[in-house]
């Protein structure tokens, strides 16, 4: 990295989301760099959680990624930064997901390796993860997705309703429909708890 390059990248460490989101449409690349930089890790998590490998979780980050990029001239400010950025993630997620589906899967060992910084897990153990990405392959992908932005990114009711773009009366019954199914999988109630972010 030249002097230069990592100048312009620091000048922007302190800069918020919407200031960035502004310079990054008026076309500063440095900007856009730092905007996914800044959002790399909780992207990733979401798509890791939702898709269930590693694999499957860094495609459908990179897509997210580059929706991001094309998409970021329509983003008019009107929602937070973060409710567009997790709305583009979860549809990327799901059309990877579909994806998914049509193509054979190729039975690869995962490995456990994520992003410098990567998202906090759920979990705590390699055992308990693997648990969950099987319980949470269970659900369809609504219930997914809302129960990952709950008990993953903490997200409130009324934030998961505008990325999901359904009420907040469909939020509450998919998380609780989807933390029911996982605990009938995971094979105890204690595993509401397991994946359950506190209420905000």
């Amino acid at each position: 990295m030249t002097p230069a390059s990592g100048g312009s990248r620091r000048r922007f460490d302190d800069v918020d989301d919407p200031a960035l989101v502004q310079c990054a449409q008026d076309g500063d690349r440095h900007a856009l760099d730092a905007l996914l930089r800044r959002h790399q890790s909780r992207m990733y998590g979401i798509c890791r959680r939702m898709a269930g490998n590693d694999a499957d979780g860094a495609d459908a980050t990179q897509e997210a990624m580059v929706a991001v990029v094309r998409g970021l001239h329509h983003f008019d400010g009107r929602a937070k930064f973060t409710t567009w950025l997790h709305r583009v993630t979860v549809n990327a997620c799901l059309d990877e997901l579909r994806r998914r589906t049509r193509r054979p899967d190729p039975g690869l060992p995962e490995t456990e390796h994520a992003p410098p910084g990567g998202p906090p897990a759920l979990d705590d153990t390699v055992g308990d993860r693997m648990a969950i990405d099987d319980a949470l392959a269970t659900l369809g992908p609504e219930y997914r997705a809302a129960v990952v932005l709950r008990d993953q990114l903490g997200l409130d009711y009324a934030e998961i309703s505008e990325v999901l773009e359904v009420p907040v009366g469909t939020v509450k019954s998919r998380i609780a429909r989807g933390r029911g199914a996982l605990a009938d999988r995971l094979g105890n109630q204690s595993a509401r708890s397991d994946v359950e972010a506190p209420e905000r």
